[in-house]
């Protein structure tokens, strides 16, 4: 008898149905798997058969061939196991499956359920598909339960499920529930960072635009401190924003077992010894890197003149487009980066040029070659170039209390409502995004503040990605001051953040 079930597969961000079957046949003892699985499902056979007498089984003697169709997609993870399983059984008449639900899972060898990889995309297609109800791990059954016209059958062993299958227990449905799986917003305030009134104002106008950031000063200013507490003055996410988000950690592995959806924008922050690989994303299957893994949220690069040349280059297409292509010989998939990028550097490879009281050990030389690690289109798409100066004693031993991020995020909140109308029925979400091809009717200048972009584009040798910068800060400047029309002290203050380009211009005079 040739047994039919139903399974699901990952291929880039979306899932597809995987027809697992079964023929058992007379012969020498084998067993068989086809339709191009890696070494992951192939090592099913042993998992399988050990779990299968473990729980009172009997092991069908004979020629076994599980064959997983679509034959032409490659298969990886262990998420097959019970599904090859549940095939077995029944073609082997020791068991009667259901035809209208779909089965997930790896096994153990006592016949445990362990969590897979991918469960929300998966059930996602069963539920558009229309199969009556999804099986899967148990820890991975909050996070399934999110989405809505599908049952979702936790499964912890492989003897509930046999009794459950002969109605001998009931399992009642997976219910989701809320969880913080990110930085708690009890931990992070504004109101923690002392001084720096200009650089919180300059992050305030990068959250409310969406727009990427430099942070430039020395050792122990505070940036890192000041970029760790963005996502505290972000928007709050919407509900497709954190199913797209808890999407990417599901299929890359990295959301906690037990939760049901991200809920607060992800905040990354890899080391400066990252591969291109690890930021883009790859593998000869290609999985998320930090770029898709920061999607909707945050993606703080520190000591940015410290990562390698080939891993900074990677972010240019990506954080430009918001999307990022990987190519492979078996496939070309494309993951979402919609990232608010946030860069820091030390003036020079000591850290103190420029400051006012310690004194630089560099050479001249040694400081332009540390600012010209990163490239100049790398820093084109950087929208502004905060100067983060060292903090006073009076101000670090001050104890008046600064805003705190819950005021901040009001103001945010404001403008991005400004903006949410403005591009209404579009596919842009924030000023970052705003395409050449509407900038001008977007970016309406007054007569004073056309004259001060002018000169400041010839004074400063802007580059034409430069100006569009500068037009859509001072777009999001002006939406924060409730105008409907830029001017010349809204084009002036964008123009006091590409610091990095004033510091040539200067130079050069």
């Amino acid at each position: 008898m040739v047994s039919k079930l139903n399974s699901l597969g990952i291929l880039g961000m979306d899932a597809y149905i995987v027809k697992v079957e079964t023929d058992i046949s007379n012969g020498l003892p084998a067993f068989d798997i086809v339709g191009l699985p890696d070494i992951s499902v192939r090592e099913s056979r042993d998992r399988v058969r050990a779990a299968l007498k473990n729980c009172g089984f009997e092991f069908p003697v004979g020629r076994i061939t599980v064959n997983l169709a679509p034959a032409d997609i490659k298969k990886e993870g262990s998420m097959y196991d019970l599904p090859i399983l549940l095939s077995i059984l029944e073609s082997s008449f020791q068991l009667k499956v259901p035809n209208d639900s779909t089965f997930i899972g790896e096994l153990s060898l006592s016949g445990d359920v362990n969590p897979v990889k991918g469960v929300l995309s998966m059930t996602i297609k069963a539920s558009q598909i229309g199969f009556k109800r999804i099986f899967v791990p148990y820890q991975n059954a909050h996070e399934a339960a999110v989405i809505e016209g599908i049952e979702v059958i936790p499964v912890d062993t492989l003897k509930n499920l046999f009794k459950y299958l002969c109605g001998k227990i009931d399992i009642p449905p997976a219910k989701p529930r809320q969880t913080q799986n990110d930085v708690d917003k009890n931990t992070l305030d504004f109101s923690q960072v002392k001084g720096q009134l200009e650089a919180k104002r300059a992050l305030e106008i990068a959250a409310a635009g969406g727009h990427n950031v430099m942070l430039i000063g020395p050792p122990g200013s505070g940036k890192s401190m000041l970029a760790k507490r963005i996502p505290t003055i972000l928007p709050d996410m919407t509900f497709q924003e954190q199913i797209e988000t808890t999407k990417i950690h599901s299929i890359a592995g990295v959301l906690p077992v037990g939760s049901s959806i991200i809920t607060q924008r992800p905040f990354r922050a890899p080391h400066h010894t990252v591969s291109a690989v690890g930021l883009s994303g790859g593998g000869t299957i290609p999985h998320p890197g930090e770029l898709s893994l920061a999607h909707n949220g945050v993606l703080f690069l520190d000591e940015l003149p410290e990562f390698s040349r080939s891993s900074m280059e990677v972010l240019r297409q990506p954080i430009e487009d918001g999307s990022v292509t990987i190519s492979r010989v078996n496939s070309t998939l494309t993951y979402p980066c919609s990232v608010m990028l946030v860069a820091a550097m030390n003036p020079c490879p000591c850290g103190y040029f420029g400051h006012p009281k310690r004194p630089c050990t560099c050479k001249a030389n040694e400081v332009s070659k540390y600012l010209s690690r990163v490239s100049g289109p790398l820093l084109d798409r950087l929208d502004l170039h905060i100067e983060v100066p060292p903090i006073n004693f009076n101000e670090i031993s001050s104890k008046e209390h600064s805003e705190n991020s819950q005021i901040i995020k009001e103001r945010v909140n404001a403008a991005r409502a400004i903006q949410n109308q403005r591009y209404k029925n579009t596919n842009i979400n924030c000023n970052a995004r705003i395409t050449p091809d509407i900038l001008n009717k977007i970016c309406v200048m007054s007569d004073s503040a056309k004259l001060l972009l002018k000169l400041a584009f010839e004074k400063m040798s802007l580059s034409a990605r430069a100006y569009d910068r500068i037009l859509k800060v001072s777009r999001t400047i002006a939406d924060l001051n409730q105008n409907e029309v830029i001017d010349s002290i809204h084009i002036s203050e964008a123009i006091q953040y590409r610091s990095l380009d004033r510091k040539y211009w200067l130079k050069e005079l």
